[in-house]
């Protein structure tokens, strides 16, 4: 007589073994109608698993994340169901859920086209309406392996036949299609309300370029049809907010084959990248750090002993000369020990915070390059705390407010904090970790912050606060951190002298602002569409006049404003004023200044926003005051 204890704390009896969907069925008509698979005992399984024993048991919806993934999950059974109706020939591979959606790899003679696609999703749609019972089943493996032989499938009895060991493998059928899954799944296709086929791609089987080329289908599915909707929208806005087409169109950077994951920055875009250095410069300063700058390249044995030589060389460029081994440098934290093991510390000098914008390489596979989000050159606003454990509340608490702060002025107020614990491979003994992680949680905890966990992904050498900010289309992006160190000081033998004489080991504290300077461009980029807040605009208003005749006063209004500080560009160009105000308004100039024969007589200019925004006629004086007001303001 199994007990079921429910998430709210209430308890149900059954006389005999119970399912899941029996259970649904207990609480209410309207979460049977809606149950898609259960956990049991932190297990998910299918709604028509039985339960035999006590055990604390939750329902999973539509409304659950976890939810959601098998209705993800579900949805790539039904492509790939679709698939093999249509293209018997196809073979199918691996189809995993991922970010907003799944996909699935096919092995197939020819090229699938958008033609295609539009088949295989109303034949997906057809299938779901069917409202075919999905169910589960156990084969051993061998007999596993024969089985998709026999149904012409090689790559999933290859998958099979990599499994160790002769124990049951997890099948699922729906209706003449059978799938290799550990599931769970909905119980039955017309549970998959609403998706869409996006896009086709090439993928190597495995991931190993050695291999043959498969297909990959991406799709998206969501409970409803008003979630597929927006979320639709937002693909197509993020399309249109692309930072690598942006880019090009505002000449701020481009990106070129002959050095993959390197940013060549052009003016305008330099102009971004210089601003933001010298406001994270500024800022920093106010809270007592002190800038430094550390060599590129630098000895094997360094690296070893700082434990990066072990645990991240595959990451690491490296190169030789003279009989010696060097690596350039993929972070600057074991340098940045260097400049403070010059010349003996006392704990008077703690904390010190050393700041850098270090410029870093890594050797990222070329197949996960995107435009400058991810890149192998690029520069961190890095700076390292040295402290007492006695220091730490109060630096990393300090850290918190300065994180806010500038994310608020780069307009930026949903952020999401997340506590990262100690990985498989790592540094330091468990002791330390214990210790390391208690202080850095304590933190959070004194600010009273909203954090999720994350288990297993701190860093190497120890724990770590991620901060991650929301932009304007929802979408999540990590740019902060801040990382406890008890382990690599001692490594390259970083001391101080204690109050009572003693010599005592530093606590670092690795910590960054934005990240990467590069991702934080591309992110500024994709979150305004290119129309950056006034303080970060590379060109902030360009004068015009309505034809030659006000050239003169054009370029005397530039020169004006320049010496006001503001980056002010003069457009004397023979051509229409309109052709002029249309092509500043693509290039994402905040402000249009013209000129015509009335405003050169009364001393003012008409001034027109980006978004098409008539301002009127003003003076320079006025709009001085205004252009230096919303600077000030900077993106709040």
């Amino acid at each position: 007589m199994p007990v079921i204890t429910l998430p709210d704390g209430s308890k149900k009896s059954f006389e005999t073994p119970v399912t899941v969907y029996q259970i649904a069925e207990s609480i209410g008509p309207g979460l049977v109608k809606v149950a898609l698979a259960g956990v049991v005992d932190g297990r998910e399984v299918d709604t028509r698993y039985v339960v035999e024993q006590d055990a604390e048991i939750s329902i999973l919806t539509p409304k659950d994340e976890a939810g959601l993934e098998v209705i993800r999950h579900s949805t790539a059974h039904l492509m790939a169901q679709a698939v093999k109706q249509l293209f018997p020939s196809a073979q199918v591979t691996i189809g995993p859920v991922i970010e907003n959606g799944f996909y699935y790899d096919f092995a197939f003679e020819r090229g699938f086209t958008p033609e295609d696609l539009e088949a295989i999703e109303a034949r997906m749609a057809e299938l779901a309406k069917a409202d075919i019972e999905v169910e589960r089943s156990v084969m051993p493996r061998d007999e596993a392996v024969k089985f998709f032989r026999e149904l012409g499938e090689e790559y999933k009895a290859e998958i099979i036949a990599g499994i160790p060991g002769n124990e049951d493998i997890s099948l699922y059928r729906q209706g003449d299609f059978t799938d290799l899954c550990r599931g769970p799944h909905v119980p039955s296709t017309g549970h998959i309300k609403a998706f869409k086929l996006t896009r086709l791609a090439g993928a190597y089987w495995r991931g190993d370029s050695n291999n043959e080329m498969l297909q990959r289908i991406y799709g998206t599915a969501w409970p409803d049809k008003k979630q597929l909707k927006d979320y639709l929208f937002r693909l197509e806005e993020a399309e249109k907010r692309d930072h690598r087409k942006l880019g090009r169109a505002l000449d701020l950077f481009h990106l070129q084959e002959e050095a993959p994951g390197m940013v060549f920055w052009h003016p305008r875009g330099w102009m971004v990248y210089v601003l933001i250095q010298n406001y994270i410069r500024q800022l920093i300063g106010r809270h007592g750090y002190q800038e430094v700058n550390t060599p590129q390249l630098v000895d094997r044995s360094l690296w070893e002993r700082s434990g990066h030589w072990e645990k991240f060389k595959e990451d690491m460029f490296t190169t030789q000369t003279e009989n010696r081994d060097y690596a350039i440098k993929p972070m600057n934290c074991p340098c940045h020990i260097q400049i403070y093991n010059q010349g003996l510390k006392s704990y008077r000098d703690l904390p010190l915070r050393m700041a850098e914008f270090g410029s870093c390489h890594r050797n990222e596979a070329s197949g996960t390059l995107h435009g400058i989000m991810r890149i192998r050159g690029f520069v961190q606003d890095d700076a390292h705390i040295f402290c007492t454990e006695g220091q730490i509340l109060s630096e990393v608490s300090d850290f918190i407010d300065l994180v806010f702060h500038a994310y608020r002025d780069f307009g930026f107020d949903d952020v999401l904090l997340a506590f990262s614990t100690r990985p498989q491979k790592r540094v330091g003994d468990d002791a330390l970790w214990d210790r390391a992680e208690a202080a850095l949680e304590s933190a959070l905890q004194h600010k009273g912050l909203d954090y999720k966990v994350q288990p297993g992904e701190g860093a190497f050498y120890g724990p770590k606060i991620e901060f991650s900010l929301k932009d304007c289309l929802g979408r999540v992006w990590q740019c902060g951190t801040i990382q406890l160190d008890f382990s690599m000081p001692g490594r390259l033998g970083a001391e101080y002298v204690a109050e009572d004489g003693s010599r005592q080991t530093p606590v670092m504290i690795h910590r960054a602002i934005l990240g990467s300077m590069e991702r934080f461009i591309g992110v500024l980029i994709e979150h305004y569409a290119g129309k950056l807040p006034l303080w970060l605009s590379p060109v902030q208003a360009v004068v015009a006049g309505i034809t030659d005749k006000q050239a003169e006063r054009v370029s005397e209004i530039e020169k004006i404003l320049k010496k006001q500080g503001l980056r002010v560009e003069a457009d004397l160009r023979n051509e229409k004023i309109g052709f002029k105000i249309r092509e500043h308004t693509l290039q994402r100039v905040p402000y249009m200044l013209v000129v015509g024969d009335r405003e050169v007589e009364a001393g003012t200019v008409a001034v027109r926003t980006r978004d098409g925004e008539d301002l009127g006629s003003m003076s320079l004086t006025a709009l001085t005051e205004k252009l230096t007001a919303e600077i000030a303001s900077r993106g709040r």
